[in-house]
């Protein structure tokens, strides 16, 4: 009831004088009732009216989903609304009239909306369902509870304090009775970036909930915090595609980190909650739980206070240009120019893969790859592929006729029988292209063709009368057809296109250029050839190679310019947040992907849309993404053809670092960051690159002794901190410590989610790292440490634990206490074992375990083999022989319960490391089944013949084997490589049959000395790209099928 009007008929009166523009009666009118006015009542010129807008549609969100959830309680479940229906018909009339009012308070109407809530969960305890899991003492207490929860909402409701009449907010008003569309409310959003914000926290708050039932204020707080960000979900779904300025990307930052913390937050809460329960198991441990609770609980309402708070101060500053920029968005500081035409063809090595698969796809019988568009930036070298796949001699036999259309008006005609390239019209109006139009259509109705489409079109292809396939060159990424999608070439494919179009030797002496060369170049076609044109006309010595690679840098930025423009245009903004990671790395440094996709997965930049799908799952198809659209340049990849190393060509790279600080992602060592952020100038990511000019330095190697009140200043938010000192002395390690030491004692650090070591020599962790309770990366392969800290067991929420390469030979059985733990990689080469007790309790949720050394006391039958959600497995075995026979059994038998598993190492070795028997039983039920290794002596050799169809990449050593394993792997349809190391094969004679290991693309044989023979027969090996034959003394000729095979690498080694 609003005070300033004594009666409903006087406010109404009001609103009507409002509706007609008579704002100064409505005034008057308040001012004649005035002395009604209460003290509670806010006065007129001290309300903020932006923020009671605010807050009021997040009042209409909440309302919306609370009465939407009583409908669906109605519908489902009737029986638990007996006794109670009326009063809660009537809470929920009063509330959906409160919703289309702008009268009441909004802060007030959520509270009463979240006790109701609350109240309509408790109605839910008195299902049929979960009456049976309670006694009758419980249901009564539920019955007592809920009428008391109804006594205190129905009291509250008419107490609801109000609002005057915002004069000058009138014009809006019918705003304020715009019903929601249900649908908007439980609508399930694309992966986005308000998917990528929001989502965590609703999964948290999920989690929360389903624990035991937390104090009424508390969860009101939660879901008010929750509810502030749901209600952010169609502003944020609105900046997709949208280029931000320097303060949105600061908003955007702060937004991101404030989700971030409140997840952890909730963690926090949840991890306290569950040591809290562990302990009042033990006596005299009651009093202890209680009080424990009560704190931690606290603590969490105070957290979500200052949360809700920040959001709501975010919220209200909110860039109100962006659907306007959105729409308006200025193209003139990315010019977009056409590539220039160049006289050199690229050497067909470069294009290797791309022409395999292209010419896969268009011999095949499949009518769905009858459109094969070519995509990818401009000057990535999409009309070359073209080209080298319509003078393909496999293609140029299967289609006889080929015609290419350029520019709308030309056609090029490709005759296999005369092999001529004639012009059948190059024409200069449209009715005379109608006419060629129809003579091209008569003369192709008859004739299998392959037809190519440089951005253009031919209308008659849309009917089903033609014998054809077809491949377009479109203007955009934008098609119905499974594209091919063009990515930029890696740093040998650049090298040899280089070579190629320069046409001339390269002295010894600037080969020390080459790395140089390729890197700025980015792996792009047209860069490299224009580069070596530019070379060609110079004198071949270091220093005019060097002055053209500088001048090289303007032509470098202007064909870049163009993947800017589509960045700009197509790439979501949570995907621009992933790229902002690349630029964390020193410059020309090339990242592993593992790396990468794991520290995207700790700081929450992806995020699983479906129940079946990791975030590594989500972060592994985003990376693709970056690659396939020419914004990240594959370096390295494994045998198996997946991504090992990658960089950002130079010019992507300085553009996304600028983005980045502006952004504040990285967080700069300067108060001018203070001028961009909404309330905070400090660091969020700290990288240590060995930069003197970085303030960071003279804090982690510096002599002086920071104080410890100054260190807060600047790393007191810090999110990850990453070290690349790669110096192999003892200081690097020293300076770690210290630092992390005098950092966390001072207070820093402790919302830390990444601490990235790798590659820093032996550092020396604190015993203070167990305060880092929110750490989820903890990176130290590489590192050669000697020992962990006593306190890793405290480290609660840690995903990924990385100890590959190593000196610890000795992991504590603490280690299990970290039940959020999902990868942990220990030394193999270090033989390290895990210490296990009985009763271990594993985190049930370890999906990678590598490097783990068993021996004959490590319990893997009722130990180990509880983990049944491993996808990635490692193990090395070795111990006396007799004792290990039952551990063998009992880790095949595990294995066969892996049914996630994707990948498998098995190495059994005897006491004096050499290869020992290997059990393995046929793996051919696990169907994710993508990468196998092993070393030893197999002992049931008739596996050979049962692996799963799944498999992509075999490797033997030591196998034993004198039956041929072609016969058996031949068959294998996915099987891309194969090695055959020392010993796996003892026989004489190999065969390739025809029409075997169809998708096989890289073979090794190495040190197999009785091998004497090999014959492939013709159709065999089809798709091998990479034979590699090493020290096999008896093997005298290469098979004769093999030797002029123009896409085939082939590198013999003989044995010396």
């Amino acid at each position: 009831m609003l005070h300033e009007y004594s009666t409903r008929k006087e406010r109404e009166e009001a609103w009507r004088m409002m509706a007609e523009g008579r704002n100064e009666e409505a005034k008057e009118m308040r001012h004649r009732n005035s002395t009604l006015k209460t003290n509670d009542t806010p006065d007129w010129d001290t309300i903020n009216w932006a923020e009671v807008d605010d807050t009021r549609d997040l009042a209409k969100i909440v309302l919306s989903r609370v009465i939407e959830k009583l409908y669906v309680v109605r519908i489902q479940e009737p029986t638990v609304l007996v006794g109670v229906e009326e009063d809660v018909i009537w809470i929920q009339r009063k509330l959906m009239r409160a919703r289309v009012e702008p009268e009441y308070s909004p802060e007030e109407l959520m509270d009463v909306a979240y006790d109701f809530e609350d109240m309509i969960d408790d109605l839910m305890l008195r299902s049929p369902a979960k009456q049976r899991r309670i006694g009758n003492w419980e249901r009564c207490l539920l019955i007592i509870r809920i009428h008391k929860k109804l006594i205190l909402i129905k009291s509250k409701i008419p107490a609801l304090p109000c609002l005057p009449i915002a004069i000058g907010a009138c014009a809006n008003h019918d705003n304020y009775f715009e019903e929601r569309v249900w649908s908007d409310i439980f609508l399930i959003h694309d992966r986005s970036v308000a998917n990528t914000i929001v989502s965590p926290v609703e999964q948290k708050v999920s989690a929360l909930l389903a624990q035991e039932v937390i104090h009424p204020h508390t969860k009101k707080k939660v879901m008010r915090v929750l509810d502030k960000f749901r209600s952010l979900n169609d502003f944020l779904t609105g900046l997709q595609s949208v280029e931000l300025d320097a303060c949105g990307m600061v908003w955007m930052e702060e937004l991101s980190h404030l989700a971030l913390s409140a997840v952890t937050a909730i963690e926090d809460f949840i991890n306290k909650k569950e040591q809290f329960t562990k302990s009042r198991m033990r006596p005299s441990r009651g009093f202890l739980f209680a009080f424990g609770k009560l704190k931690s609980e606290d603590k969490l309402s105070v957290e979500m206070d200052k949360m809700y708070a920040k959001i709501q101060n975010l919220s209200m500053h909110r860039p109100i240009e962006f659907s306007r920029q959105s729409q308006s968005r200025d193209t003139e500081s990315t010019v977009r120019i056409s590539p220039q035409p160049t006289t050199q063809e690229p050497k067909l090595a470069s294009f290797n893969d791309d022409v395999h698969a292209m010419v896969k796809r268009l011999l095949t019988d499949d009518k769905s790859f009858r459109v094969i568009p070519i995509m990818g930036m401009e000057g990535i070298g999409k009309t070359t592929l073209a080209k080298l796949i319509f003078n393909n001699k496999d293609v140029l036999n299967h289609f006889p006729f080929g015609v290419w259309t350029s520019d709308g008006y030309e056609f090029h005609l490709r005759d296999k029988e005369k092999l001529m390239d004639s012009n059948l019209g190059q024409l200069g109006d449209v009715w005379n292209y109608h006419v060629e139009l129809q003579r091209l259509k008569a003369f192709l109705i008859d004739k299998r063709s392959l037809i190519v489409l440089d951005d253009t079109h031919i209308p008659f292809l849309d009917h089903d009368d033609f014998d054809y396939s077809q491949i377009s060159l479109p203007p955009n990424f934008r098609t119905r057809s499974d594209p091919h999608l063009l990515r930029l070439r890696g740093d040998e494919e650049s090298w040899a296109l280089f070579t190629h179009a320069l046409k001339n030797s390269i002295p010894p002496e600037l080969l020390k250029l080459k790395d140089k060369i390729v890197r700025r170049c980015g792996g792009l076609p047209l860069l490299i050839v224009k580069l070596a044109e530019a070379v060609s006309h110079k004198d071949a010595t270091i220093e005019e190679w060097s002055t053209v690679l500088q001048q090289f840098h303007h032509d470098q930025q202007q064909l870049w310019s163009n993947t800017l423009y589509k960045i700009h245009e197509d790439l979501s903004l949570y995907m621009r947040r992933c790229l902002f990671y690349f630029t964390l790395f020193p410059k020309d440094f090339d990242i592993p992907a593992r790396r990468l996709m794991a520290l995207w997965v700790a700081e929450d930049l992806v995020q699983p849309e479906g129940e079946n799908e990791t975030p590594e799952d989500v972060a592994e198809r985003c990376l693709n993404m970056l690659i396939a659209q020419g914004m990240v340049q594959v370096t390295k990849k494994k045998l198996n053809g997946n991504v090992k190393m990658m960089r950002l060509p130079d010019v992507l790279r300085q553009y996304w670092l600028s983005k980045a600080q502006q952004a504040t992602f990285l967080g700069i060592h300067t108060d001018t960051r203070s001028e961009l952020s909404l309330g905070t100038s400090r660091i969020r990511r700290l990288v240590d690159h060995l930069d003197k000019e970085d303030v960071s330095f003279d804090h982690i190697h510096g002599d002086y002794n920071t104080t410890s009140t100054s260190l807060p200043s600047y790393y007191e938010d810090v999110l990850s901190f990453m070290s690349f000192d790669t110096r192999k002395e003892s200081k690097p390690g020293e300076d770690v410590r210290n630092f992390l030491r005098q950092s966390i004692s001072s207070g820093c650090f402790l919302v830390l989610l990444v601490l990235d070591l790798e590659n820093v020599f032996r550092p020396k962790l604190p015993e203070a790292i167990g305060k880092l309770s929110r750490l989820r990366y903890l990176g130290l392969r590489s590192t050669f440490l000697e020992i962990l800290p006593s306190s890793i067991s405290k480290l609660q929420n840690v995903q990924t634990l990385d100890m590959k390469h190593t000196s610890i030979n000795t992991v504590p059985e603490s280690i299990w206490k970290l039940q959020q733990l999902r990868h942990l990689y220990l030394s193999e080469s270090y033989r390290s074992k895990l210490m296990l007790g009985q009763g271990t309790n594993f985190p049930t949720i370890l999906q990678t375990l590598c490097g783990l050394f068993l021996d004959e006391e490590t319990p893997v039958r009722d130990g180990l083999d509880r983990l049944l959600n491993i996808r990635k497995l490692g193990l090395t075995m070795s111990s006396k022989q007799q004792a290990m026979s039952f551990q063998l059994q009992a880790v095949v038998d595990w294995v066969l319960k892996l049914n996630q598993l994707q990948s498998l190492r098995l190495k059994s070795i005897d006491q004096n490391n050499q290869p020992w028997d290997l059990e393995l039983k046929p793996l051919v039920s696990l169907v994710n089944l993508s990468y196998i290794y092993l070393l030893g002596r197999l002992r049931n050799p008739s596996v050979m013949s049962q692996f799963p169809y799944s498999l992509i990449d075999l490797t033997l050593s030591a196998s034993g084997l004198v039956e041929d394993p072609m016969q058996s792997l031949d068959k294998l349809p996915n099987l891309r490589s194969l090695k055959l190391l020392a010993k796996s094969y003892l026989g004489k004679n190999m065969l390739c049959s025809f029409g075997g290991f169809p998708q096989l693309r890289v073979l090794k044989l190495w040190k197999l000395e009785q091998l004497e023979e090999w014959n492939v027969e013709k159709g065999a090996l089809q798709a091998l790209r990479d034979l590699e034959i090493r020290f096999c003394r008896s093997l005298k000729i290469l098979p004769a099928e093999l030797l002029h095979r123009t896409l085939l690498k082939i590198e013999v080694i003989p044995a010396q």
